[in-house]
């Protein structure tokens, strides 16, 4: 089984993912990141792009990230505010 972390994007008033993830590829300001479970801690800007989320079920999703927004990892979570 694939390590995982918890992962949250939500934007005022509306969770869009709440869950389990393998990994999430994020469109940062200085290019695009990826996290995965047990990631160095730190927080940086986001650019608009996509969200691509692998679950901890083998699933891919994509999440619109229109206007950017913040992603916070620390302590085996990802949060990123849209």
């Amino acid at each position: 089984m694939a390590k995982t972390f918890h992962l949250t994007i939500a934007e005022v008033g509306n969770n869009i993912f709440d869950g389990e993830a393998v990994s999430v590829t994020l469109p940062g300001e200085e290019g695009v990141f990826a996290v995965m479970a047990n990631h160095e801690a730190f927080v940086t800007p986001l650019k608009a792009g996509e969200a691509i989320i692998e679950t901890a079920d083998g699933q891919k999703q994509q999440v619109a990230l229109p206007n950017g927004g913040i992603a916070e990892v620390s302590q085996n979570q990802t949060t990123v505010i849209l």
